[in-house]
């Protein structure tokens, strides 16, 4: 193949990460650059392009690139735009994949972080050879990427999936989107902290999380804490996995995946997490699909996850015109 790579661009409200990736989801050589740097798009993309050609050059890459492959949040797949942003300052929508395909010369596909990462576990991952499964990913919020037929959902405006503004509780904690009571709210890394000082207004037992001032308590804290016994700690992860495995259950119903995969930082909590969210989602599970769906841990290499999600939707998108 005389275009044996592409390259994978994850955009993040601090660093955007890119890398070289060949088809079998190796990353021959990755860098980063800060996403606030520059206030104006255009200086941004500069830069970028400037590194990458770095990237390029040192390893042998110029003009072996056949694509590029962009995670960003709330990018629509099909118009190529992100539609909003909330940390990073540049007028939205942002036909950011135009862009980049013009400074670049090459095509390029976009889609939302989950997304990228649902690909990802498809092409590189736990999900290969299945063709009906949802990636959950958990971080600062709740991202969802659904697969049906061997298909990314990307619904009728290419925003689809957006399974963490679920509403879990009517009238409940107030969600960055504006709304109340959104999944991500209760299921996250800033979700159990929330829960974890709600815990500790309204239970008087001990924990050491008490010492703690309330702005420096953060959800590897709360893991810490929880896997040395605190039993405070231990009911804000009974909490969190309680809503999310019902919110699974739920998920179940629409779509009768194979298997749920959870990628991102509270998904390492391991059993913390892991057993009452199983516990949860199969006692609120619809009885013909009990015991039927596989919940599982992401198969993408943490170290590299970000680029290798990006970079797998420019492989999925060749192996379609292949097929044509």
């Amino acid at each position: 193949m005389s275009k044996p790579y592409v390259l994978g661009i994850d955009i993040g409200g601090t660093n955007t990460v890119f890398g070289i990736v060949d088809a079998r989801g190796a990353v021959i050589a990755s860098s980063s650059i800060k996403t606030l740097k520059h206030s104006d798009v255009n200086d941004y993309i500069n830069e970028l392009y400037e590194e990458v050609t770095r990237l390029l050059v040192a390893n042998d890459a110029v003009d072996k690139i056949h694509g590029i492959g962009v995670g960003a949040p709330n990018a629509n797949y099909y118009t190529g735009m992100i539609e909003r942003l909330v940390n990073i300052p540049w007028p939205t929508p942002l036909p950011m994949a135009q862009l980049l395909s013009d400074k670049f010369g090459v095509p390029v596909a976009i889609t939302n972080d989950a997304n990228a990462a649902a690909i990802g576990e498809m092409i590189y991952g736990g999900a290969r050879g299945m063709r009906d499964f949802i990636e959950i990913t958990l971080g600062t919020g709740l991202g969802g990427g659904i697969v049906a037929n061997g298909e990314m959902v990307y619904g009728y405006g290419g925003t689809a999936g957006e399974l963490g503004h679920i509403t879990v509780r009517p009238g409940g904690r107030l969600c960055g989107c504006g709304r109340r009571g959104c999944l991500e709210t209760y299921v996250s890394a800033t979700g159990i902290v929330r829960t974890m000082l709600e815990i500790l207004a309204d239970d008087t037992r001990p924990s050491r999380l008490r010492s703690v001032p309330v702005e420096k308590i953060d959800s590897k804290m709360i893991a810490e804490a929880a896997l040395d016994g605190d039993e405070l700690a231990r009911a804000a992860f009974e909490e969190t996995g309680r809503i999310l495995g019902e919110s699974l259950a739920n998920f179940v119903a629409f779509s009768f995946p194979e298997a749920i995969f959870l990628f991102g930082g509270l998904a390492k909590s391991g059993n913390l997490l892991w057993e009452p969210t199983k516990r949860h989602m199969e006692t609120n599970m619809l009885r013909n699909y009990k015991g039927m769906v596989k919940l599982l841990p992401s198969g993408i290499d943490r170290a590299n996850a970000a680029i290798l999600g990006a970079s797998a939707l420019v492989w999925k998108e060749l192996r379609k015109l292949e097929r044509r």
